[in-house]
């Protein structure tokens, strides 16, 4: 069985954008979104409201590369991430854009 892996972004009520990875992404957003025990540390702190991007990929390496490079970004780079293909394409450019999708 080959398991997809997931890199995603979360907006909060407060506004902030939480970055992560799940090989799971429904299960996931239910611990984020119900601030269950297993959603992470930031998630407890600040209300994920919203799931803004997600990208799909082979192995737990190459979304926790992606998850990296994200997280380097200013807010407003992550944004524009968010909101442009254009910006979503530039960043996947710099790692290696053939092995992710972006399924959102």
């Amino acid at each position: 069985m080959n398991k997809k892996f997931y890199t995603y972004i979360l907006r909060c009520t407060d506004n902030s954008l939480y970055t992560g990875i799940t090989n799971d992404i429904e299960r996931r957003m239910q611990e984020h979104f119900n601030q269950t025990k297993e959603c992470a540390k930031y998630t407890k702190n600040h209300k994920a409201q919203k799931l803004e991007a997600v990208w799909k990929s082979n192995t737990k390496s190459l979304a926790s590369k992606l998850e990296f490079h994200i997280k380097k970004l200013t807010k407003q780079e992550k944004e524009n991430l968010i909101l442009t293909n254009v910006y979503s394409e530039l960043l996947l450019s710099r790692i290696d854009e053939k092995e992710y999708e972006r399924i959102k």
